[in-house]
C-alpha cells in the first residue's frame, strides 16, 4: 500500500511541477518578447546560453498577476532578483519590529548610540 501512496505522491508533485513550469514559461516567454533582454537593475545584457540567467520578477510578488502588457513584470538577472527579494525580507523585518525599536536591537548593535550627546558638545 505504501508503494501506491508513494506513486500517488510522486504523480502529484510531478504534475504540480509541470503546471508551474508551463505557467512560468508562458509569462517568461511573453516577458522576453516584450522587453529587451537586459537586467532592469544592473543593465547587463543576456543572450544565448546566458539567457537562462535572466528571470521575470513580479513587482507585486503575485505570480498569478500576469497582465498581457507585462506591467507587473521586470526582467532581472538571478543576482539582482535574489537581491530584490532579500531587500524585501529586510523591509519586512523592520515593519514587524515593535514601535520605536529596530531589529538591530536583537543583536545589540546600535550604531548611533550616544550620537545626540556628541552633537550637543561644543568644540573649543
Amino acid at each position: 500500500m505504501s508503494s501506491s501512496n508513494d506513486n500517488d505522491s510522486k504523480k502529484s508533485v510531478s504534475e504540480a511541477l509541470r503546471i508551474r513550469r508551463e505557467r512560468q514559461n508562458t509569462y517568461r516567454e511573453r516577458a522576453l518578447a516584450l522587453f529587451p533582454r537586459i537586467c532592469g537593475r544592473c543593465g547587463r545584457e543576456f543572450s544565448g546560453k546566458r539567457l537562462r540567467e535572466l528571470t521575470v520578477h513580479h513587482k507585486d510578488h503575485n505570480h498569478d498577476n500576469n497582465p498581457p502588457d507585462g506591467s507587473n513584470w521586470e526582467l532581472l538577472c538571478i543576482y539582482c532578483h535574489d537581491n530584490e527579494h532579500a531587500r524585501n525580507e529586510v523591509a519586512d523585518a523592520y515593519d514587524n519590529a515593535p514601535a520605536g525599536e529596530s531589529p538591530d536591537r536583537e543583536f545589540g548593535h546600535q550604531p548611533f548610540a550616544g550620537l545626540a550627546d556628541l552633537l550637543k558638545k561644543k568644540t573649543p
